[in-house]
């Protein structure tokens, strides 16, 4: 998968620099299922998605919707297993290790910057 950095303009500070790109059927099907965890600066943008599942995750994750202009409109912090999100305004998702969005205060109405790396 092709991975990304992501950047918080509003905030100044990095979500991630090793963040997997899933833009297909299968990538956006896996998800992070196939994962024991996420270290830091490691995540998933999910492109496109308006709602989430954690079913058979076996670790927390911060996730964040975007609209169409990558503005946050939803933060859900730690999110646990066997949960649901969705935001009828996001567009994509960003899925990053439990407790970055606390880290970097990132909050809805943030405009984040998404890089490709190489």
């Amino acid at each position: 998968m092709e991975k990304i950095s992501v950047r918080n303009t509003t905030r100044g500070c990095l979500l991630g620099d090793a963040i997997e790109r899933a833009d297909t059927s299968k990538s956006r099907r896996t998800g992070l299922l196939e994962r024991t965890g996420l270290a830091k600066g490691e995540g998933l943008w999910i492109i496109p998605c308006e709602a989430i599942h954690t079913f058979f995750m076996r670790f927390d994750i911060d996730v964040l919707f975007l609209d169409r202009k990558k503005r946050v409109v939803k933060a859900v912090p730690r999110l646990r297993p066997w949960r649901l999100a969705f935001s009828w305004r996001g567009r994509t998702v960003l899925e990053l290790p439990a407790g970055t969005i606390e880290e970097t205060g990132t909050a809805p109405g943030d405009v984040l910057e998404v890089m490709q790396q190489g």
